[in-house]
């Protein structure tokens, strides 16, 4: 496995992490000794960056990356976790907690849950707009002072509010929705990135699963499963953006390679700067993604990448209409 260095200020990790979110029920119901599995795999086969987030099933997600880590060797991987969303007792949404006072609070959930004594990349899940992101930020310096937690990340903010964040504190990266069908990055906030001198850690490199090549025409999200309420996989959007998958198979298969492969190279081509983070919980799908990094992208294939899914083709927002005050750039 490649190894990549995020930004200046962050550790040097595999150059393609992997996501656990899914683990957790947000796609629907999950294999629990398949998860498990999974991330034994990811990390015999190099992957060092795994990501979680303390909200992930009210905790549930950081409990089973307990499980499936136990007895390894804790300098063999980081952990990146998210904090301060907010849920209630039906998993709603109830907004973001940045106060420093919460900062600690979650993180000594999250510390206890994955039984670990400290955190890679710790960061806020969205802005809380009544605090400062210099406050949240602070707190996270005083726990990297105590030991707690190693390096401060970001996610889904704008270029702004980065700035802001790395006067108190070296950023190592940002976490934000990146791939084909969604570049609203490459406009402001991945210049200041590389200003900086910030990484980026990219999720949502398959879509969701839509640009995977594996979600069909008429294929409904089962209970449980978030892309039912995702406006890019409703309706005559989703008609839509599978065209775009179509056209991106031509060009997979001339390459010799699964489409989900092309789209994690493509995000992976941008630079080195860039960790795609794929969203695998079972081993079939953790194995299509590997050989993706060391699938080389010549300047004909991007371009003819880019003629398949050009910027702006996608229809419909990422997030339903509710969530998408909150992030940092829209699509």
């Amino acid at each position: 496995m490649q190894k990549r260095t995020l930004g200046k200020a962050g550790p040097a990790t595999s150059a393609l992490g992997l996501g656990a979110m899914g683990m957790s029920g947000a796609y629907g119901p999950a294999d629990r000794a398949e998860s498990i599995a999974t991330v034994h795999a990811a990390l015999d086969a190099g992957v060092t960056l795994i990501d979680s987030g303390d909200f992930y099933a009210m905790g549930h997600n950081e409990l089973l990356l307990a499980e499936a880590l136990r007895g390894r060797d804790r300098d063999s991987y980081q952990l990146s976790v998210k904090f301060g969303m907010l849920r209630g007792p039906g998993r709603e949404f109830g907004g973001q907690d940045g106060r420093p006072e919460a900062v600690k609070n979650f993180l000594a959930y999250s510390l206890t849950r994955l039984g670990t004594d400290h955190i890679d990349i710790y960061r806020p899940a969205r802005l809380d707009p009544a605090v400062p992101i210099e406050e949240t930020v602070g707190a996270i310096k005083e726990m990297i002072d105590a030991g707690y937690v190693r390096h401060v990340g970001l996610s889904e903010v704008d270029a702004a509010a980065i700035r802001r964040a790395h006067t108190v504190h070296p950023i190592s990266d940002l976490q934000i929705e990146y791939s084909l069908i969604s570049r609203a990055v490459e406009a402001e906030v991945l210049p200041a990135l590389r200003e900086l001198g910030i990484g980026l850690t990219a999720y949502g490199v398959l879509g969701r699963g839509l640009i995977s090549g594996h979600w069909r025409p008429g294929r409904t999200a089962g209970p449980g499963d978030s892309r039912g309420s995702s406006p890019r996989f409703t309706g005559a959007n989703a008609d839509h953006n599978l065209t775009l998958v179509e056209a991106l198979r031509r060009v997979a298969d001339a390459k010799g390679a699964t489409v989900a492969q092309l789209a994690i190279a493509w995000v992976a081509a941008r630079g080195q700067d860039i960790v795609p983070l794929v969203g695998a919980r079972t081993r079939e799908r953790l194995a299509e993604a590997l050989p993706a990094m060391e699938l080389d992208l010549t300047a004909d294939d991007l371009a003819e990448i880019e003629n398949a899914v050009p910027p702006g083709a996608a229809r419909g927002d990422r997030y339903p209409s509710a969530f998408m005050p909150h992030l940092g750039v829209g699509n």
